[in-house]
């Protein structure tokens, strides 16, 4: 069975926390070997440490998203610089950078130090860190200029910069990870990107329980109890219910609420639209992005490196 890496996801969200269990199983049943689980706020630190030490699937990650950074607390740097004592096993994300219309609520310039303070950290300490960036590609790139290069590598998760930019960040050290966002970039504009990316630096990712991948009803997974789908107990395993109830209507799931939670094991979908961009079979690309993320996440501590070592 191919083996897959989910790259970022945020399975401790408090949209999805109660069925992570059911959901890390059935996306481990297909393939999933490894998610990065990305903390966004110090709320949420805990319990991302928690999931790492339930599952060994789960990668942790500590970070403060851009969109959390007015929240912080006085101390929240303390307290980051000792969770990775305390959790060796962790990387860093979500950090970053957004001035979309959600960060433009935040001053940019809390951002920028926050952000700053992270990755510095992140590179002092050797281990990547995964970085949201909105509307703010160009500042990314200066920060990371000024800071880098970064031998641990950094995640452009979620990429949807240009094809451009592409070789100042792999420069720098940076993998580019791709999830059902990419399905909203123009097609031709995706696969031109796509394209700049070096093999060695790609990932994917699911960015769960964000990011549903625009595509048939009938080849997704569903959260069970989904509380914006209309029928009670949508599972990978009800799929077929699914499927008919969708196909009644349109089986495209731009007709899904925009609110419907994305399952890890939606990262087949992803797999299966960046492979066909990149002109590549599926189990080519499952294994280069799956050998590209262990790569990456094998850095002294990580469990990868303690579980090969067993």
């Amino acid at each position: 069975m191919m083996k897959l890496f989910d790259a970022h996801c945020h399975l401790q969200d408090p949209k999805i926390i109660t069925k992570a269990p059911q959901l890390i199983s059935s996306a481990v049943a297909s393939g999933v070997s490894y998610f990065a689980v990305n903390g966004v706020s110090e709320k949420d630190w805990d319990l991302v440490k928690e999931m790492g030490e339930t599952y060994p699937s789960v990668v942790p990650c500590f970070g403060i998203h851009p969109w959390y950074v007015a929240e912080r607390s006085p101390q929240w740097f303390e307290t980051f610089k000792s969770l990775f004592e305390t959790t060796p096993t962790a990387s860093v994300g979500e950090i970053g950078l957004d001035k979309g219309s959600k960060g433009r609520e935040i001053d940019f310039s809390d951002q920028v130090g926050v952000f700053r303070q992270q990755l510095e950290l992140a590179k002092e300490l050797n281990k990547p860190a995964s970085i949201h960036c909105v509307r703010a590609f160009g500042d990314l790139l200066e920060i990371l200029k000024s800071v880098g290069p970064f031998p641990a590598g950094i995640i452009l998760h979620s990429y949807l910069g240009s094809a451009e930019m592409v070789p100042e960040f792999a420069k720098l050290g940076a993998y580019f990870s791709f999830s059902g966002f990419l399905m909203s970039m123009n097609e031709k504009k995706a696969k031109k990107m796509l394209k700049a990316v070096p093999s060695d630096r790609i990932l994917l990712e699911t960015d769960s329980p964000d990011a549903l991948p625009k595509a048939e009803a009938s080849c997704l997974y569903f959260v069970e109890g989904d509380p914006s789908l209309p029928e009670e107990g949508n599972s990978a395993l009800d799929q077929d219910s699914v499927a008919n109830e969708k196909s009644n209507a349109s089986s495209d799931s731009m007709k899904l609420p925009k609110e419907t939670l994305n399952h890890p094991a939606n990262i087949h979908t992803v797999l299966g639209y960046v492979a066909r961009l990149l002109d590549m079979k599926n189990e080519e690309l499952g294994e280069l992005s799956y050998q590209n993320a262990v790569r990456l996440f094998s850095y002294a501590g990580s469990k990868l490196l303690l579980q090969r070592s067993k």
